[in-house]
């Protein structure tokens, strides 16, 4: 939608929401596989086609961190870092903790010397809190925000997630974001909690 409201001017800012800390405890592979497969039979197919869960990550504060440290640059390239690690994850199914990988990636970004510490990661998640972050994605833009505006999700009697799409309330919001009004001030990226993790 932003590419077809030739709006290249509207970036995402992607603060970490690290599950690992608002949870206070590291994420169950099994469980987000769990959730990963709800997600593709119940809402896109098409996507975290490369997921495997013997690759999943012990801890996402170090891609966290190096997503902070290309924001540092720039927003974009905090953007492009968030997306590439995002889809290493879930479409080709690598371990993003894994310091080998986490290197290449910066280097192909120019950040090879990157620095953040997980404290950064920390402050971000408490700034996320005190906003009234409900979860991830949580999108703010402007004097707007809606926790996870593509779904509809609840929770059957066995407690597996049950999800539906709601494009209009996701047309809706990203509309309100896209178009010049209180919503969107030019110049001001959108900012969603990242993906779970």
């Amino acid at each position: 939608m932003r590419d077809a409201s030739g709006r290249d001017d509207v970036t995402f800012l992607i603060r970490p929401w690290p599950l690992e800390l608002v949870n206070g405890v590291g994420l169950d592979p099994q469980v987000t596989a769990r959730h990963v497969h709800e997600l593709r039979e119940q809402v896109a197919p098409e996507l975290f086609i490369g997921f495997d869960q013997n690759s999943f990550p012990r801890s996402t504060l170090p891609a966290l961190a190096l997503v902070s440290a290309g924001y540092d640059r720039d927003v974009a390239t905090g953007e492009a870092l968030s997306w590439t690690l995002r889809d290493a994850l879930f479409e080709s199914g690598l371990d993003i903790s894994d310091p080998g990988l986490l290197l290449e990636v910066a280097e192909s970004f120019d950040l090879g010397d990157h620095e953040v510490g997980s404290e950064t990661i920390e402050t971000q998640w408490h700034q996320g809190q005190a906003r009234g972050v409900k979860g991830s994605p949580h999108f703010f833009c402007g004097t707007h925000d809606a926790f996870c505006p593509a779904l509809d999700i609840s929770r059957d009697e066995l407690g597996d997630l049950t999800l539906r799409t709601n494009a209009q309330r996701l047309s809706a919001f990203l509309h309100e974001c896209l178009t010049l009004g209180e919503a969107y001030v030019p110049g001001q990226p959108m900012q969603p909690s990242p993906p779970a993790g």
